[in-house]
């Protein structure tokens, strides 16, 4: 009963988050607060629970598991889209929750000789993607759910769909990538086309796309940059190709930096400050890296030392 409960309330989750056209990491994100939330409370329908239930859950996150605020606030807004949006109770006052507090921490960076050294001692198609976080400040999901539509070689840009935030925008593509970028199109373009339309892999598509447009999962544009090996089952249980997994690319990078010999706690999210770090303005790196607010890039800036934005020390001059 109890599973048979988890899976009603799954699939309510999924209408509820994809009919306002929340992300799948969004959706997952959400889902996993709201299991954890579940188990706190010995197996208890979230439904016959309230807001003393969700203040407990909350508090003892921030006193017992120790999360950082981000976190708790995640789990905060999982229970309030659950209770508001899925099970149509909407909460209350949830009364006075013992708020996490952690000391934000300034982010690891890498300085441009330490990037080079790691994006060299990736193997493809790894490098390319490492170089795109690195020259056009993507983040890693962002590179894997590049399509071959999204470039633009004759204005040399790159579009970002579904980004930060949901949003799209454009971002710069490095001259040096042009050529690695194109060869990678056409071989794909290549691959595609030489199989009748009926032959071809689909791919996944956002949303409802597959209807709208029954065969753009089939047509060149919309294949994945960097697709995955094997395939999966969309919603509807068909067999489709789906990008390379962020956790490969993750995996990939941290023995890169193992073998650069790198002593940092280093991941995908190091290669962000290149843009800073070369004199850029600071509101033009805010939107090429999707920021929506300046604070976020400006935490970048505390670890530029004497290149931030170009500014030296004036012992320096």
């Amino acid at each position: 009963m109890v599973q048979q409960q988890g899976k009603r309330l799954r699939e309510l989750l999924r209408e509820a988050s994809r009919s306002r056209h929340y992300s799948r990491r969004t959706e997952k994100s959400y889902w996993y607060w709201i299991r954890y939330f579940v188990r706190f409370h010995n197996m208890r329908h979230p439904g016959d629970m309230a807001e003393p239930e969700v203040q407990a859950f909350l508090t003892w996150l921030a006193t017992q598991r120790n999360v950082a605020a981000a976190t708790q606030n995640q789990a905060l807004n999982a229970l309030v889209f659950l209770y508001g949006k899925v099970l149509e109770k909407p909460l209350g006052s949830i009364g006075d929750v013992t708020r996490a507090k952690r000391p934000a921490k300034l982010p690891v960076v890498f300085t441009h000789a330490e990037s080079i050294s790691v994006i060299r001692q990736l193997k493809a198609p790894h490098r390319l993607i490492a170089a795109l976080m690195y020259g056009s400040g993507l983040r890693v999901v962002e590179a894997l759910r590049l399509r071959i539509k999204d470039l633009d070689f004759s204005n040399e840009t790159i579009t970002v769909r579904d980004g930060k935030g949901a949003k799209d925008r454009v971002t710069l593509m490095p001259d040096s990538l042009e050529k690695p970028l194109r060869e990678r199109a056409e071989a794909i373009e290549r691959d595609v086309l030489a199989k009748p339309l009926e032959r071809r892999t689909p791919v996944t598509l956002p949303f409802a796309l597959s209807r709208k447009y029954p065969n753009a999962n089939r047509s060149v544009g919309w294949q994945w940059l960097f697709p995955s090996m094997g395939l999966c089952e969309d919603d509807d249980g068909n067999l489709v190709r789906h990008h390379l997994h962020a956790s490969a690319v993750q995996k990939a990078v941290r023995g890169a930096v193992r073998q650069a010999k790198i002593a940092k706690a280093a991941s995908c999210h190091t290669f962000a400050t290149e843009l800073l770090q070369r004199g850029a303005d600071i509101r033009t790196v805010q939107e090429l890296l999707g920021h929506a607010d300046l604070r976020t890039t400006q935490i970048y800036t505390h670890v530029l030392g004497r290149g931030f934005a170009g500014v030296r020390s004036p012992l320096s001059l």
